[in-house]
């Protein structure tokens, strides 16, 4: 049933009309972003502070590589029902007519991903990123175990989509006592230094397998990377900014 809410939700928001986009004046001028830290327990339940903290911190990473901040939202389901998630996503894509950026944290299972107390399919992912970004230029990243089951769904000519673990393997980092969950943790910490993103996809995939094998995981979570032929040629041009010294 509350799947079923989510895609009514899903068409229902898509129909919001687009707000005017101010001036561009920087690489993602005009683009939106959306931060969604969907879960905020551990795998039995408890409340622990991984996804918060990824949430804070990617906000504020992605606003310092050159995000128009009255563009860029970060929603917690902790605090937030879905549909109110959900509407605050609409609105935000709603701002920006140039491209669009989507980052999902949260637990996942193989045929789904935690979204509070509600589940994001493949199916509802897809609808979401159509209605929300339409043909603009889309990075889609999801940080979660089975996240891969993502890919087909959103493959598309003028989108880029980053999976924290392939279809049938887990990710790692949320528990108690992890500041973030791995993967968000890998991202924070390659995005100051990456010209684009692909850069970060690369950085972030192998501070991934570096934390994997220190650690002596047997089954390595393999975040998964598509990029469509439209956003081939132009992610190289959309280089991330960085603050003055």
């Amino acid at each position: 049933m509350v799947r079923f809410l989510i895609l009514w939700l899903v068409a229902w928001l898509g129909g919001a009309p687009a707000l005017a986009a101010e001036p561009p004046n920087g690489r993602f001028a005009g683009w939106a972003a959306a931060i969604i830290q969907a879960d905020w327990r551990d795998s039995r339940g408890r409340p622990i502070d991984a996804f918060d903290n990824a949430r804070r911190d990617l906000a504020a990473a992605f606003l310092e590589a050159g995000f128009p901040r009255e563009h860029l939202v970060d929603v917690s389901l902790r605090t937030a029902p879905p549909e109110e998630a959900l509407r605050g996503v609409a609105t935000a894509m709603a701002r920006g007519d140039r491209g669009c950026l989507l980052y999902f944290t949260s637990h996942g299972a193989p045929d789904h991903m935690v979204f509070g107390e509600a589940e994001m399919t493949s199916d509802v992912m897809a609808n979401l990123v159509r209605r929300s970004c339409g043909a603009r230029p889309t990075v889609v990243i999801v940080s979660a175990c089975y996240s891969g089951q993502f890919v087909d769904a959103l493959e598309a000519p003028n989108r880029m989509v980053l999976t924290a673990a392939r279809h049938d393997r887990t990710s790692f980092g949320c528990g108690a006592d992890e500041r973030y969950p791995w993967f968000d943790g890998c991202v924070l910490e390659t995005l100051p230094g990456a010209a684009d993103f692909l850069a970060l996809a690369a950085g972030a995939r192998a501070c991934v397998a570096r934390k994997e094998a220190e650690a002596g995981v047997m089954s390595p979570s393999e975040p998964q990377l598509f990029v469509g032929s439209e956003m081939q040629l132009r992610l190289p041009t959309l280089r991330f900014g960085r603050p003055t010294p």
